[in-house]
Protein backbone atom coordinates (compact mmCIF):
# COMPACT_ATOMS: atom_id res chain seq x y z
CA UNK A 1 0.00 0.00 0.00
CA UNK A 2 2.67 2.42 0.87
CA UNK A 3 3.97 2.03 -3.04
CA UNK A 4 1.44 2.74 -4.24
CA UNK A 5 0.00 5.87 -2.33
CA UNK A 6 4.00 7.00 -3.11
CA UNK A 7 2.52 6.59 -6.95
CA UNK A 8 -0.78 8.26 -6.51
CA UNK A 9 -1.39 10.84 -9.30
CA UNK A 10 -1.89 14.64 -7.75
CA UNK A 11 -5.18 16.26 -7.50
CA UNK A 12 -6.65 18.27 -10.46
CA UNK A 13 -5.56 21.64 -8.61
CA UNK A 14 -2.21 20.74 -8.21
CA UNK A 15 -1.31 18.88 -4.89
CA UNK A 16 -2.38 15.47 -3.08
CA UNK A 17 -6.06 15.43 -2.21
CA UNK A 18 -7.13 15.02 1.10
CA UNK A 19 -7.38 11.18 1.42
CA UNK A 20 -4.29 10.37 -0.21
CA UNK A 21 -2.48 12.96 1.99
CA UNK A 22 -4.71 11.44 5.12
CA UNK A 23 -3.32 8.00 4.85
CA UNK A 24 0.29 8.93 3.64
CA UNK A 25 0.02 11.34 6.85
CA UNK A 26 -1.29 7.69 8.71
CA UNK A 27 1.89 5.57 7.71
CA UNK A 28 4.72 7.93 8.70
CA UNK A 29 3.10 8.68 11.93
CA UNK A 30 3.33 4.26 12.29
CA UNK A 31 6.13 4.20 10.82
CA UNK A 32 7.89 6.70 12.92
CA UNK A 33 6.36 5.45 16.58
CA UNK A 34 6.61 1.83 15.93
CA UNK A 35 10.24 1.77 16.47
CA UNK A 36 10.15 3.37 19.53
CA UNK A 37 7.09 1.65 21.19
CA UNK A 38 9.68 -1.82 20.68
CA UNK A 39 11.95 0.14 22.98
CA UNK A 40 10.01 0.72 25.88
CA UNK A 41 9.64 -2.61 26.98
CA UNK A 42 13.28 -3.40 26.95
CA UNK A 43 14.87 -0.41 27.26
CA UNK A 44 15.49 -0.57 30.76
CA UNK A 45 16.31 -4.28 31.15
CA UNK A 46 18.97 -3.97 28.07
CA UNK A 47 20.90 -1.55 30.14
CA UNK A 48 20.67 -3.22 33.11
CA UNK A 49 22.00 -6.32 30.72
CA UNK A 50 24.85 -3.97 30.16
CA UNK A 51 25.88 -3.99 33.35
CA UNK A 52 24.76 -0.71 33.82
CA UNK A 53 23.54 0.58 37.39
CA UNK A 54 20.22 2.53 37.92
CA UNK A 55 21.40 5.76 38.45
CA UNK A 56 23.04 5.28 35.33
CA UNK A 57 20.13 4.47 33.10
CA UNK A 58 18.22 7.32 34.86
CA UNK A 59 20.99 9.82 33.71
CA UNK A 60 20.39 7.60 30.07
CA UNK A 61 16.78 8.78 29.73
CA UNK A 62 17.86 12.40 31.17
CA UNK A 63 19.85 12.83 28.78
CA UNK A 64 17.32 12.21 26.14
CA UNK A 65 14.57 14.30 28.11
CA UNK A 66 16.86 17.04 28.17
CA UNK A 67 18.01 17.01 24.62
CA UNK A 68 14.47 16.67 23.46
CA UNK A 69 13.51 19.77 25.49
CA UNK A 70 16.40 21.83 24.39
CA UNK A 71 16.14 21.32 20.68
CA UNK A 72 12.51 21.43 20.51
CA UNK A 73 11.94 24.85 19.14
CA UNK A 74 15.07 25.20 17.41
CA UNK A 75 14.27 22.33 15.25
CA UNK A 76 10.20 22.94 15.07
CA UNK A 77 11.92 26.50 13.46
CA UNK A 78 14.07 24.50 10.89
CA UNK A 79 11.21 22.79 9.74
CA UNK A 80 9.65 25.91 8.88
CA UNK A 81 12.32 27.51 7.34
CA UNK A 82 13.55 24.48 5.01
CA UNK A 83 10.71 22.21 4.45
CA UNK A 84 8.81 19.24 6.25
CA UNK A 85 10.40 16.34 4.59
CA UNK A 86 14.07 16.95 5.38
CA UNK A 87 13.96 17.74 8.82
CA UNK A 88 11.75 14.05 9.44
CA UNK A 89 14.31 12.39 6.91
CA UNK A 90 16.88 13.56 9.24
CA UNK A 91 14.83 12.53 11.83
CA UNK A 92 14.90 8.77 11.03
CA UNK A 93 18.71 9.33 9.95
CA UNK A 94 19.61 9.97 13.80
CA UNK A 95 16.62 6.92 15.14
CA UNK A 96 18.76 4.72 12.73
CA UNK A 97 22.09 5.61 14.50
CA UNK A 98 20.51 5.74 18.33
CA UNK A 99 18.50 2.13 18.05
CA UNK A 100 21.87 1.07 16.72
CA UNK A 101 24.31 2.64 19.08
CA UNK A 102 21.32 1.52 21.72
CA UNK A 103 21.54 -2.23 20.46
CA UNK A 104 24.95 -2.95 20.24
CA UNK A 105 26.78 -0.55 22.53
CA UNK A 106 27.84 -1.80 25.87
CA UNK A 107 29.87 1.04 26.82
CA UNK A 108 27.95 3.83 28.80
CA UNK A 109 29.33 6.87 26.51
CA UNK A 110 27.70 4.71 23.90
CA UNK A 111 23.63 4.22 24.98
CA UNK A 112 24.09 8.24 26.01
CA UNK A 113 24.95 9.31 22.52
CA UNK A 114 22.10 6.80 21.52
CA UNK A 115 20.01 8.44 23.62
CA UNK A 116 21.01 12.20 22.82
CA UNK A 117 20.52 11.24 19.48
CA UNK A 118 17.04 10.05 20.06
CA UNK A 119 16.01 13.20 21.86
CA UNK A 120 17.07 15.00 18.99
CA UNK A 121 15.19 13.51 16.89
CA UNK A 122 11.80 13.45 19.23
CA UNK A 123 12.70 16.93 19.08
CA UNK A 124 12.99 16.73 14.79
CA UNK A 125 9.80 15.00 14.33
CA UNK A 126 7.03 16.76 16.63
CA UNK A 127 5.48 19.22 14.01
CA UNK A 128 6.60 18.47 10.55
CA UNK A 129 4.67 15.71 9.43
CA UNK A 130 1.34 17.29 10.93
CA UNK A 131 2.50 20.55 9.35
CA UNK A 132 2.85 18.62 6.31
CA UNK A 133 -0.36 17.19 6.69
CA UNK A 134 -2.41 20.32 7.40
CA UNK A 135 -0.43 22.35 4.68
CA UNK A 136 -1.47 19.76 2.20
CA UNK A 137 -5.12 20.03 2.78
CA UNK A 138 -5.25 23.43 3.22
CA UNK A 139 -2.95 23.53 -0.48
CA UNK A 140 -5.77 21.52 -1.77
CA UNK A 141 -9.83 22.70 -0.46
CA UNK A 142 -8.61 25.77 1.50
CA UNK A 143 -8.34 26.60 5.04
CA UNK A 144 -12.13 25.50 5.87
CA UNK A 145 -11.09 21.83 5.11
CA UNK A 146 -11.71 19.24 7.66
CA UNK A 147 -8.52 18.27 9.70
CA UNK A 148 -10.13 16.47 12.64
CA UNK A 149 -10.43 13.12 10.98
CA UNK A 150 -7.12 13.25 9.41
CA UNK A 151 -5.75 14.27 13.24
CA UNK A 152 -7.74 11.75 14.38
CA UNK A 153 -6.13 9.01 12.39
CA UNK A 154 -2.55 10.01 12.77
CA UNK A 155 -3.51 9.90 16.41
CA UNK A 156 -4.48 6.47 16.04
CA UNK A 157 -1.55 5.20 14.24
CA UNK A 158 0.74 6.67 16.82
CA UNK A 159 -1.13 5.08 19.22
CA UNK A 160 -1.71 1.40 17.22
CA UNK A 161 2.45 1.88 16.57
CA UNK A 162 3.39 2.29 20.47
CA UNK A 163 1.07 -0.66 21.65
CA UNK A 164 1.96 -3.18 18.77
CA UNK A 165 5.66 -2.00 19.11
CA UNK A 166 5.43 -2.76 22.82
CA UNK A 167 3.88 -6.11 22.35
CA UNK A 168 6.50 -7.06 19.68
CA UNK A 169 9.35 -5.56 21.85
CA UNK A 170 8.61 -7.42 24.98
CA UNK A 171 7.84 -10.51 23.28
CA UNK A 172 10.65 -10.79 20.88
CA UNK A 173 13.29 -11.48 23.42
CA UNK A 174 10.97 -13.82 25.42
CA UNK A 175 10.07 -16.30 21.70
CA UNK A 176 13.79 -16.31 20.68
CA UNK A 177 14.36 -17.13 24.57
CA UNK A 178 12.20 -20.31 24.96
CA UNK A 179 14.88 -22.36 22.90
CA UNK A 180 18.83 -21.41 23.92
CA UNK A 181 19.89 -21.81 20.94
CA UNK A 182 18.74 -18.38 19.34
CA UNK A 183 20.58 -16.25 22.05
CA UNK A 184 23.69 -18.25 22.34
CA UNK A 185 23.83 -18.03 18.26
CA UNK A 186 23.50 -14.50 18.18
CA UNK A 187 25.81 -13.94 21.15
CA UNK A 188 28.93 -15.76 20.09
CA UNK A 189 28.71 -14.44 16.44
CA UNK A 190 28.90 -11.18 17.31
CA UNK A 191 31.28 -11.42 20.18
CA UNK A 192 28.84 -10.52 22.90
CA UNK A 193 27.54 -7.27 20.92
CA UNK A 194 23.94 -8.64 20.57
CA UNK A 195 21.67 -10.73 23.27
CA UNK A 196 18.44 -11.40 22.91
CA UNK A 197 17.25 -7.80 24.50
CA UNK A 198 19.70 -5.72 21.68
CA UNK A 199 16.48 -7.62 19.14
CA UNK A 200 13.97 -4.96 19.32
CA UNK A 201 16.41 -2.02 19.13
CA UNK A 202 18.27 -3.24 16.45
CA UNK A 203 15.21 -4.12 14.09
CA UNK A 204 13.59 -0.66 15.11
CA UNK A 205 17.14 0.45 13.06
CA UNK A 206 15.62 -1.69 10.32
CA UNK A 207 12.07 0.17 10.41
CA UNK A 208 13.88 3.42 10.13
CA UNK A 209 15.02 2.49 6.73
CA UNK A 210 11.99 2.14 5.53
CA UNK A 211 10.88 5.02 7.20
CA UNK A 212 13.51 7.48 5.65
CA UNK A 213 12.61 5.41 2.09
CA UNK A 214 9.43 6.40 2.65
CA UNK A 215 9.40 9.93 3.56
CA UNK A 216 11.46 10.85 0.60
CA UNK A 217 9.17 9.31 -1.58
CA UNK A 218 6.06 9.98 -0.56
CA UNK A 219 5.75 13.68 1.42
CA UNK A 220 5.96 15.71 -1.78
CA UNK A 221 5.77 19.31 -0.97
CA UNK A 222 5.90 22.60 -3.22
CA UNK A 223 9.72 24.02 -3.79
CA UNK A 224 10.81 26.19 -1.39
CA UNK A 225 13.00 29.40 -2.24
CA UNK A 226 16.70 27.79 -1.97
CA UNK A 227 17.60 28.85 1.30
CA UNK A 228 21.58 29.05 2.43
CA UNK A 229 23.23 27.80 5.56
CA UNK A 230 23.56 31.82 6.33
CA UNK A 231 19.30 32.06 5.38
CA UNK A 232 18.80 28.74 7.46
CA UNK A 233 20.62 30.15 10.86
CA UNK A 234 19.14 33.23 10.46
CA UNK A 235 15.51 32.01 10.02
CA UNK A 236 15.36 29.38 12.92
CA UNK A 237 15.45 31.84 15.53
CA UNK A 238 12.66 34.81 13.97
CA UNK A 239 10.56 31.19 13.39
CA UNK A 240 11.33 30.51 17.28
CA UNK A 241 10.52 34.11 18.14
CA UNK A 242 7.28 33.93 16.29
CA UNK A 243 6.35 30.69 18.40
CA UNK A 244 7.31 32.28 21.58
CA UNK A 245 4.82 35.05 20.71
CA UNK A 246 2.15 32.73 20.02
CA UNK A 247 0.47 32.62 23.27
CA UNK A 248 0.99 35.71 24.22
CA UNK A 249 -1.04 37.73 21.54
CA UNK A 250 -4.09 34.75 21.01
CA UNK A 251 -5.85 33.60 24.14
CA UNK A 252 -7.04 29.93 22.38
CA UNK A 253 -3.91 29.48 21.87
CA UNK A 254 -2.66 29.88 25.31
CA UNK A 255 -5.67 27.81 26.13
CA UNK A 256 -4.04 25.02 24.36
CA UNK A 257 -0.63 25.26 25.31
CA UNK A 258 -2.05 25.27 29.16
CA UNK A 259 -4.34 22.31 28.23
CA UNK A 260 -0.61 20.33 26.97
CA UNK A 261 0.88 21.24 30.06
CA UNK A 262 -2.07 19.56 32.43
CA UNK A 263 -1.66 16.44 29.69
CA UNK A 264 1.92 16.86 30.68
CA UNK A 265 1.31 16.16 34.37
CA UNK A 266 -1.23 13.30 33.32
CA UNK A 267 0.85 11.42 31.59
CA UNK A 268 4.10 12.06 34.42
CA UNK A 269 1.46 10.80 36.99
CA UNK A 270 0.67 7.67 34.82
CA UNK A 271 4.39 6.88 33.67
CA UNK A 272 5.68 7.06 37.39
CA UNK A 273 3.29 5.64 39.58
CA UNK A 274 1.71 3.12 37.72
CA UNK A 275 4.68 0.54 37.25
CA UNK A 276 4.95 0.67 41.31
CA UNK A 277 1.84 -0.42 41.82
CA UNK A 278 1.48 -3.21 39.45
CA UNK A 279 4.49 -4.74 41.36
CA UNK A 280 2.41 -4.49 44.41
CA UNK A 281 -0.24 -6.16 43.31
CA UNK A 282 1.42 -8.78 41.68
CA UNK A 283 4.04 -9.18 45.02
CA UNK A 284 7.30 -8.87 42.36
CA UNK A 285 8.57 -6.36 40.06
CA UNK A 286 9.20 -8.38 37.50
CA UNK A 287 5.71 -9.88 37.28
CA UNK A 288 4.58 -6.52 37.61
CA UNK A 289 6.56 -5.08 34.81
CA UNK A 290 4.71 -8.02 32.32
CA UNK A 291 1.41 -6.51 34.00
CA UNK A 292 2.71 -2.89 33.24
CA UNK A 293 3.56 -3.66 29.62
CA UNK A 294 0.11 -5.42 29.12
CA UNK A 295 -1.53 -2.29 30.67
CA UNK A 296 0.83 -0.07 28.69
CA UNK A 297 -0.76 -1.80 25.54
CA UNK A 298 -4.24 -0.78 26.51
CA UNK A 299 -3.43 2.49 27.53
CA UNK A 300 -2.34 3.07 24.44
CA UNK A 301 -4.99 1.18 22.33
CA UNK A 302 -7.69 3.62 24.53
CA UNK A 303 -5.52 6.82 23.15
CA UNK A 304 -6.06 5.04 19.31
CA UNK A 305 -9.69 4.75 20.31
CA UNK A 306 -10.03 8.38 21.83
CA UNK A 307 -7.95 9.87 18.52
CA UNK A 308 -11.16 7.86 16.58
CA UNK A 309 -13.89 9.28 18.25
CA UNK A 310 -12.67 12.66 18.55
CA UNK A 311 -14.42 14.16 15.21
CA UNK A 312 -17.82 12.15 16.49
CA UNK A 313 -17.09 13.79 20.46
CA UNK A 314 -16.90 17.25 18.57
CA UNK A 315 -20.17 16.71 17.02
CA UNK A 316 -22.26 15.93 19.98
CA UNK A 317 -20.42 18.64 22.19
CA UNK A 318 -21.18 21.20 19.64
CA UNK A 319 -17.58 22.26 18.43
CA UNK A 320 -13.65 21.65 18.86
CA UNK A 321 -13.59 23.62 22.40
CA UNK A 322 -16.44 21.96 24.08
CA UNK A 323 -15.25 18.35 22.41
CA UNK A 324 -11.73 19.49 24.51
CA UNK A 325 -13.66 20.21 27.55
CA UNK A 326 -15.62 16.97 27.55
CA UNK A 327 -12.19 14.97 26.95
CA UNK A 328 -10.02 16.31 29.82
CA UNK A 329 -13.42 15.51 32.07
CA UNK A 330 -12.51 11.83 31.43
CA UNK A 331 -9.11 12.38 31.67
CA UNK A 332 -9.64 14.23 35.53
CA UNK A 333 -12.23 11.12 36.47
CA UNK A 334 -9.27 8.59 35.69
CA UNK A 335 -7.17 10.25 38.06
CA UNK A 336 -9.56 10.61 40.22
CA UNK A 337 -10.01 6.90 40.28
CA UNK A 338 -6.27 6.09 40.43
CA UNK A 339 -6.05 8.25 43.44
CA UNK A 340 -9.24 7.06 45.14
CA UNK A 341 -7.71 3.27 44.81
CA UNK A 342 -4.23 4.00 45.86
CA UNK A 343 -3.99 2.47 48.92
CA UNK A 344 -6.38 -0.75 48.49
CA UNK A 345 -5.67 -4.15 46.53
CA UNK A 346 -9.46 -5.38 46.13
CA UNK A 347 -10.45 -6.76 43.05
CA UNK A 348 -13.77 -4.21 43.26
CA UNK A 349 -10.71 -1.37 43.32
CA UNK A 350 -8.28 -2.99 41.20
CA UNK A 351 -11.32 -2.54 38.33
CA UNK A 352 -11.22 1.07 38.90
CA UNK A 353 -8.26 1.68 38.64
CA UNK A 354 -7.31 0.42 35.73
CA UNK A 355 -10.66 1.40 34.52
CA UNK A 356 -9.45 5.12 35.79
CA UNK A 357 -6.12 4.55 33.87
CA UNK A 358 -8.01 3.65 30.65
CA UNK A 359 -10.29 6.95 30.89
CA UNK A 360 -7.04 8.47 31.05
CA UNK A 361 -5.73 7.68 27.38
CA UNK A 362 -9.41 7.64 26.01
CA UNK A 363 -9.53 11.21 27.00
CA UNK A 364 -6.30 12.67 26.54
CA UNK A 365 -6.69 10.86 22.85
CA UNK A 366 -9.99 12.60 22.34
CA UNK A 367 -8.32 15.93 23.06
CA UNK A 368 -5.49 15.87 20.95
CA UNK A 369 -7.24 15.85 17.82
CA UNK A 370 -10.11 19.12 18.49
CA UNK A 371 -7.00 20.98 20.19
CA UNK A 372 -4.98 20.78 16.87
CA UNK A 373 -7.87 21.34 14.77
CA UNK A 374 -8.17 24.78 16.83
CA UNK A 375 -4.34 25.48 17.14
CA UNK A 376 -4.47 25.35 12.89
CA UNK A 377 -7.29 27.65 12.67
CA UNK A 378 -5.29 30.20 14.20
CA UNK A 379 -1.82 29.71 12.70
CA UNK A 380 -0.48 29.56 8.92
CA UNK A 381 2.22 27.73 7.06
CA UNK A 382 4.88 29.72 8.21
CA UNK A 383 4.74 28.96 11.43
CA UNK A 384 2.65 25.67 11.60
CA UNK A 385 5.66 23.42 12.72
CA UNK A 386 7.27 25.88 15.48
CA UNK A 387 3.44 26.21 17.32
CA UNK A 388 3.41 22.38 17.49
CA UNK A 389 6.58 22.61 18.98
CA UNK A 390 5.67 25.28 21.35
CA UNK A 391 2.78 22.68 22.38
CA UNK A 392 5.16 20.11 22.73
CA UNK A 393 7.68 22.41 24.79
CA UNK A 394 4.57 22.74 27.11
CA UNK A 395 4.05 19.22 27.66
CA UNK A 396 7.12 17.93 28.16
CA UNK A 397 8.65 20.85 30.68
CA UNK A 398 5.62 20.44 32.89
CA UNK A 399 6.14 16.66 32.67
CA UNK A 400 9.15 16.37 34.31
CA UNK A 401 8.25 18.93 36.62
CA UNK A 402 5.15 16.84 37.64
CA UNK A 403 7.13 13.76 38.18
CA UNK A 404 9.82 15.30 40.20
CA UNK A 405 7.24 16.50 42.39
CA UNK A 406 4.84 13.56 42.09
CA UNK A 407 8.20 11.51 42.92
CA UNK A 408 9.24 13.83 46.10
CA UNK A 409 5.53 13.07 47.81
CA UNK A 410 4.72 9.79 50.19
CA UNK A 411 2.77 7.06 47.78
CA UNK A 412 -0.90 7.35 48.30
CA UNK A 413 -3.71 9.12 46.71
CA UNK A 414 -2.64 12.56 46.95
CA UNK A 415 0.04 12.44 43.66
CA UNK A 416 -2.62 10.99 41.67
CA UNK A 417 -5.51 13.65 42.79
CA UNK A 418 -3.22 16.81 42.75
CA UNK A 419 -2.66 15.66 38.60
CA UNK A 420 -6.37 15.56 38.71
CA UNK A 421 -6.61 18.84 39.86
CA UNK A 422 -4.08 20.11 37.35
CA UNK A 423 -6.09 18.27 34.75
CA UNK A 424 -9.60 20.11 35.73
CA UNK A 425 -7.52 23.53 35.85
CA UNK A 426 -7.49 23.14 32.44
CA UNK A 427 -10.42 21.43 31.71
CA UNK A 428 -12.07 25.00 32.98
CA UNK A 429 -9.90 26.69 30.65
CA UNK A 430 -12.85 25.75 28.00
CA UNK A 431 -16.18 26.65 29.89
CA UNK A 432 -16.13 29.52 27.96
CA UNK A 433 -15.80 30.19 24.60
CA UNK A 434 -12.59 31.79 22.87
CA UNK A 435 -13.31 34.84 20.70
CA UNK A 436 -13.75 34.32 16.61
CA UNK A 437 -10.41 33.10 14.97
CA UNK A 438 -8.85 35.54 12.45
CA UNK A 439 -9.40 34.09 9.03
CA UNK A 440 -6.08 32.55 7.30
CA UNK A 441 -5.12 34.21 3.91
CA UNK A 442 -7.79 33.31 1.41
CA UNK A 443 -10.24 32.21 4.22
CA UNK A 444 -13.65 32.27 3.04
CA UNK A 445 -15.71 34.28 5.51
CA UNK A 446 -17.03 32.28 8.54
CA UNK A 447 -20.25 32.78 10.81
CA UNK A 448 -19.66 30.16 13.35
CA UNK A 449 -18.50 30.97 17.32
CA UNK A 450 -16.01 28.96 18.24
CA UNK A 451 -13.50 29.17 15.43
CA UNK A 452 -14.06 25.83 13.83
CA UNK A 453 -15.98 24.92 10.74
CA UNK A 454 -19.28 23.98 11.27
CA UNK A 455 -20.25 21.12 12.91
CA UNK A 456 -22.53 19.33 9.97
CA UNK A 457 -19.52 19.97 7.51
CA UNK A 458 -17.40 17.27 8.87
CA UNK A 459 -17.93 13.30 7.95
Amino acid sequence: MAGAEALAAPAPGGGLDEATARRRFVTVSFLFWLPIGMSIATGVLLFTERGMGLAAVAGFYAVHSLTAAAMELPTGGLSDVIGRRPVLAIAGLLNLAAFTLIGLGAAGWAIALGMGLMGLARALSSGPAEAWYVDTVHAHAGPDADLRTGLARGGSATSAALALGTLLGGGLPWLLGLTPGPGEWLTDTTGGLVILLSVPALLGALVEVVFVLYVLNALTEPPRARTGMRGVVGGVPAAIAAGLRLGARDALIRRILLTASAAGAALAALELLTPGRAAALMGTAESGALVFAGLACAGFLCHALGSQLAPLVARFAGGSERAVLVSLGLVTLGLTFLGLTALAMSPLATTAAVTGYGLVYLGLGAAGPNENDLLHRRVDASGRATALSVQSLSLQLVAAGAGLTAGTLRPGPLPWLLAAAVVLAGALLWVRRAAPAKPLPGAAPRTETDGTAPVSAHP
